[in-house]
């Protein structure tokens, strides 16, 4: 089993990336209205079900409601001990809790310092952590949107190349948004820090919901 998939109880913008079998698939609390919206039956529903009723006839893994992690993060974790290491999020961002989906930022940075990769789904927009590497994208949208932030302090030794505003050995700052809004400006770019850790967003094309 490699691959994770998590749905939370934010907003969805569409199945970018559809679990196949052997996938381990994770419903986090109220994430389960969206499996079941998309015909998902999930391994287990994990949460504390202060945002909707335990369900019945599935698994299920009450946790408290006052606890360290989020619903979403207990999953994030669950699947690592379960020798995941790619993880989709859906449902991660958007909504009324602005503060759950910086959480669900976090939670991208500590799969990285896990040893696994996890992408985090937005509205039209795709999110991954990078630290001490390079990370490769391609273009999907013409003049599609490129983001990049430092998540642990200072991001030393940044490139940023086949974009509109290429960087080279720059230093990012966590209190200027100077990685903000870039542009592909190649079928191909790449963004490298060589010690720090970026958020990295990119563009994906629109699909329905």
């Amino acid at each position: 089993m490699e691959r994770c998939f998590i749905f939370a109880a934010g907003d969805f913008f569409g199945l970018r990336e559809r679990p196949a079998p052997g996938d381990l698939v994770i419903a986090a609390d109220a994430g389960y209205r969206l499996c079941r919206r998309l015909g998902i039956d999930p391994a287990l529903v994990l949460g504390d079900f202060d945002s909707m009723p335990e369900p019945s006839g599935v698994p299920v893994q009450r946790v408290p409601v006052e606890k360290d992690d989020t619903d979403t993060m207990l999953a994030v974790k669950l699947g690592l001990e379960r020798g995941c290491r790619e993880f989709y999020l859906y449902g991660g961002t958007g909504g009324k809790r602005l503060d759950h989906t910086l959480a669900n930022f976090q939670a991208l940075l500590y799969l990285r310092r896990s040893g696994a990769r996890g992408w985090l789904y937005g509205d039209d927009f795709c999110w991954t952590a990078v630290e001490n590497e390079t990370l490769t994208l391609r273009r999907q949208v013409d003049w599609g949107l490129v983001s990049v932030f430092p998540m642990a302090g200072e991001a030393r030794g940044v490139d940023e190349t086949g974009l509109q505003y290429p960087l080279e050995n720059a230093v990012l700052r966590p209190e200027v948004a100077v990685g903000v809004s870039n542009h592909f400006a190649a079928d191909e770019a790449a963004v490298t820090v060589r010690d720090g850790a970026l958020l990295v967003g990119w563009e994906l094309p629109r699909e329905d919901a």
